[in-house]
């Protein structure tokens, strides 16, 4: 293999959070043109502009809202991937939130686990974007949800997302699969070995990394993360 060139880093970016160097071993997502392996899980604004990650992954534990959406696309400088529902946030406003993510440049949009097929479809339909699902049973119906128009499924099972992903990927063996990767480059790996192609990976929070720059200050010290 070629060597690399000497990495342009700058004075300032040195403390850019870096995802696991692990993930760079899984095959990667292939959505218009561009190569995803790695997304962030963050709707951080912080996070996002100090991040190596390919993509952000923007979901959040809040009906969805087009404002939010806005200010993340804005604020990022690769690819984003955002939340419209499909639990309490379900039917027509799920598909309209998706029609905007679409309009504001997000690059695909995530339903959640609860999501009706019936919502998948109509979605699906109206957008040219991928509509990525959320799995976190092996229970749960794969071929309905492909039929329905979901282009990317993403497994989520805890310590069972290797044994769910497995299971797709000998089923569908070309079907693109973005996965959570655990808390260990040891659970990363096992989760792309299992056929992952890409894996959302969660940063450490604000306040943790905060601490640690304040414990180098205490100390007289530089501090790089």
């Amino acid at each position: 293999m070629k060597e690399m060139p000497t990495a342009i880093e700058g004075t300032l970016r040195k403390s850019f959070l870096r995802v696991p160097e692990v993930i760079r071993q899984c095959s990667g997502i292939n959505v218009f043109g561009k190569r995803i392996k790695s997304l962030v899980y963050t709707t951080d604004l912080a996070i996002i502009r100090n991040v190596n990650a390919d993509a952000i992954w923007a979901v959040y534990p809040f009906t969805p809202q087009p404002i939010i959406t806005q200010a993340l696309l804005l604020a990022s400088d690769i690819p984003v991937f955002t939340g419209v529902g499909g639990g309490l946030t379900s039917g027509l406003r799920s598909v309209m939130l998706g029609t905007n993510a679409e309009i504001q440049g997000a690059m695909g949009v995530v339903l959640n686990a609860p999501t009706s097929n019936e919502t998948l479809k109509t979605l699906s339909s109206a957008l040219d974007i991928p509509v990525i699902v959320s799995v976190i049973s092996e229970d749960t119906d794969f071929e309905g949800r492909i039929k329905a128009g979901a282009s990317i499924l993403n497994v989520s099972a805890s310590t069972d997302t290797p044994k769910i992903v497995a299971k797709i990927r000998k089923e569908y063996p070309k079907l693109p699969l973005i996965a959570t990767g655990g808390p260990s480059d040891e659970t990363i790996l096992e989760t792309i070995k299992a056929g992952a192609n890409a894996i959302t990976w969660s940063p450490p929070t604000v306040p943790t990394l905060f601490k640690k720059v304040m414990n180098s200050y205490r100390n007289n010290m530089e501090h790089f993360h």
